[in-house]
């Protein structure tokens, strides 16, 4: 299973338009709950995952979704994948995990620099500013802010934001991320995984199709 590589945002009218994914998602990779859990569960949950899919434009149907048969199990495997490890985790949820290339306080940095646009500071009690959950919120900030702003000229502005952070951090690392959690095939997150990584396609496609005919 894999995330498409073409979606057509002009052509697709999404939940997105009621509903904020970037939050949904930031809810479902949250770290485990009996709330959490109980919605995984919930017999309307694969069918709501097939319809993203489908709206996403994803190739073929979306496979049959894997869920864990009870909360302990669903804990401790997304703390196995996610949390801990020798040396690292699996599949640490840290953009400076994945991006060799540069430093991981330059990674860092670069975050921060994008989030004090919009005044935002992130509280590293919680988590890093380049992991996962961080940066959806301020995505979800930037859709809100994008939605709440009244001039033209800045809602133009926060759709660039939006793309270049995209593109310059989340789907530089995430899609990694995503390949790995299908290789290693548990239940639940390969599929949340790679809904994930075709949104955020999709919202970036959306960005930049918004960009040229501005």
């Amino acid at each position: 299973m894999t995330a498409p590589a073409d979606v057509r945002p002009h052509n697709v009218a999404t939940r997105e338009d009621a509903l904020d994914l970037y939050r949904v998602f930031l809810y479902l990779f949250g770290f485990p709950s009996r709330d959490r859990f109980d919605r995984i569960c919930r017999r309307d949950f694969p069918e709501a995952l097939k319809n993203l899919w489908r709206e996403l434009h994803g190739p073929g149907e979306f496979p049959r979704l894997r869920t864990f048969e009870q909360y302990a199990q669903y804990e401790s495997a997304y703390i196995a994948l996610f949390d801990v490890g020798v040396p690292a985790p699996p599949v640490p949820l840290l953009e400076s995990a994945w991006r060799k290339s540069q430093p991981a306080q330059q990674v860092v940095l670069d975050n921060v620099n994008f989030y004090e646009v919009l005044g935002l500071r992130c509280d590293q009690s919680h988590y890093p500013p380049d992991h996962l959950l961080t940066q959806l919120e301020f995505l979800a900030a930037v859709r809100y802010a994008q939605e709440s702003v009244g001039a033209a000229g800045n809602r133009n502005d926060l759709v660039t934001l939006e793309r270049d952070f995209l593109a310059r951090h989340l789907l530089v690392w995430f899609p990694a991320a995503a390949e790995k959690l299908r290789a290693l095939d548990p239940p639940v997150f390969p599929s949340l995984a790679t809904l994930l990584e075709a949104f955020l396609r999709f919202r970036l496609q959306m960005a930049r199709f918004r960009s040229r005919t501005r």
